[in-house]
């Protein structure tokens, strides 16, 4: 099996962060090399004192402690303000100090004009030796950051060249040995060679910076899987304890009931309907229960069609007008004609999940089912006049097993419902979203736009995906607050 490609995003966010470690261990490196050059200008005052000018190599070394000293500071603004700053930081310091690398070159270059063909040959080849040595010690301080190292070295040879052509050419009239002609063409070739090694180092530490990136994701996705599966089976731990003390109830009133009816057959009529009651009440929780596993398993079935809203939302009065009345509740449907484009029995079960949720939290008044054309397209509206949702919780009762403290009805449910609703509805494409007072009621407003097939199960799938990285897919549910009917 092919590993998934890594998205645009996550490649940026990995290029960010490498860019930004190179530019630290740039940093690094110059703290360790900052007194090199200060220490190699007297040498080379010293080495050059009676071969030079005077006023000329002063001046050079002058311009030498000057850069030098350039270093000092640009290291101590960086570790007071920009050492511990993100990437952006890091590469907005490096631009604005970039010009300091090659500025010492080129002064470090000038020096050729000090001593070519002016010193003693020992003399001349320690001073060789001396910017060689700089040079290749350039490739192990500056080749974290790629473009740094190749101005500076560049900065270094083409100035060299160019003091060694002025010499040769402007000064001697090309009337030089050829060992000096051997000389230019020794050192186009240890340019070369050292970009070339250079550019190797360079590889070298980013593809180790990668690695080291990887791993850091790698160890905090498992980190966060192993935190998810945990929170999972804390959770399904709580709903087994939970589901077992639901259960419990209405299964032992099925077993009392039935020890009744078996000793008194007579009453036969009051016992019935409390056993069709406690049937039905085990029965919400399977429903519940595989609803869920449908869901966690990605094994949901769509069937995209269109479906009239009037008739919809006539199914749904027939099956919860009765348990409305039931509470002596008002229980109002209001449709307009109009058509829809879903899956039948899921938006029916979503659209039946928020009724039934409203009728089981309103104790007095009604709940109203209302279908209506706006302008972002046809919605659903289910108001109650019930205990109401508090912002603290409006975005809590859609996870899991989740149950609101303290209400009323609570008790009979299973804090799956509306967990459910906002799986479908992110499923369906068709947003939903809350607006509650406490005390004045709740309504639920969910826009049915057209549903595709092919996005409906991509998003499925990343449910899906989303809950094994441990995150909710609650992206299609708005909250607020709002007043509903009287």
């Amino acid at each position: 099996m092919k590993p998934d490609p890594a998205s645009p995003v996550a490649v940026a966010a990995e290029a960010q962060w490498v860019e930004g470690e190179l530019v630290r261990s740039l940093m690094r490196t110059q703290r360790t090399t900052r007194y090199l050059g200060l220490l190699l200008v007297p040498v080379f005052v010293v080495m050059l004192w009676s071969d030079a000018s005077l006023a000329p190599l002063l001046t050079w070394a002058g311009f030498a402690a000057v850069v030098a000293l350039a270093r000092f500071t640009m290291l101590r603004r960086y570790d007071r303000a920009v050492a511990e700053s993100g990437t952006a930081a890091q590469l907005d310091f490096l631009h604005r100090w970039a010009a300091l690398w090659p500025a010492g070159s080129i002064v470090w270059g000038i020096s050729v004009l000090l001593f070519f063909d002016r010193a003693p040959l020992a003399d001349q080849f320690v001073c060789w030796l001396v910017l060689a040595g700089m040079a290749m010690f350039a490739i192990n301080s500056l080749s974290s950051h790629l473009p740094t190292m190749r101005r500076s070295l560049d900065a270094l040879a083409l100035t060299a060249l160019a003091a060694m052509s002025w010499r040769i050419g402007v000064e001697l009239g090309f009337g030089v040995a050829v060992d000096h002609w051997w000389l230019v063409v020794l050192l186009l070739i240890f340019w070369q060679v050292l970009r070339q090694a250079g550019l190797r180092q360079h590889v070298t530490l980013r593809k180790n910076y990668e690695l080291q990136y990887r791993n850091n994701q790698l160890i905090e996705s498992l980190t966060r899987q192993t935190q998810a599966a945990l929170e999972a089976v804390e959770i399904k731990n709580r709903f087994l304890a939970s589901a077992a003390h639901d259960i419990r109830q209405p299964v032992h009133a099925l077993g009392l009931y039935a020890d009744w009816l078996g000793s008194e057959p007579e009453l036969v009529h009051e016992i019935a309907p409390k056993i069709v009651e406690s049937t039905k009440a085990v029965n919400a929780l399977f429903d519940s229960l595989f609803d869920l596993v449908r869901l966690d398993s990605g094994k949901i079935r769509l069937n995209i069609e269109e479906l009239r809203l009037d008739k919809l939302l006539h199914d749904l009065e027939l099956q919860y007008r009765p348990l409305a009345e039931a509470k002596g509740l008002r229980f109002r449907v209001h449709a307009v004609a109009g058509s829809v484009t879903s899956d039948p029995i899921l938006l029916q079960r979503l659209v039946g999940n928020l009724i039934s949720n409203a009728v089981k939290y309103t104790t007095e008044g009604g709940v109203l089912v209302a279908a209506r054309m706006t302008r972002r397209g046809p919605r659903i509206e289910v108001w109650d006049t019930g205990v109401g949702i508090a912002p603290v919780h409006q975005r809590e009762i859609f996870r899991e097993f989740f149950k609101v403290p303290g209400h009323a009805g609570t008790d009979e449910g299973f804090g799956l419902g509306l967990y459910i609703v906002s799986r479908l509805s992110h499923i369906l494409g068709h947003p939903l979203e809350l607006a509650s007072r406490p005390g004045r009621g709740t309504v639920f407003r969910l826009l049915v736009h057209p549903t595709d097939r092919g996005h409906a199960a991509q998003r499925a799938a990343s449910a899906i995906d989303r809950l094994k990285q441990g995150r909710s897919d609650l992206g299609t549910v708005t909250t607020g607050a709002g007043t509903a009917p009287g």
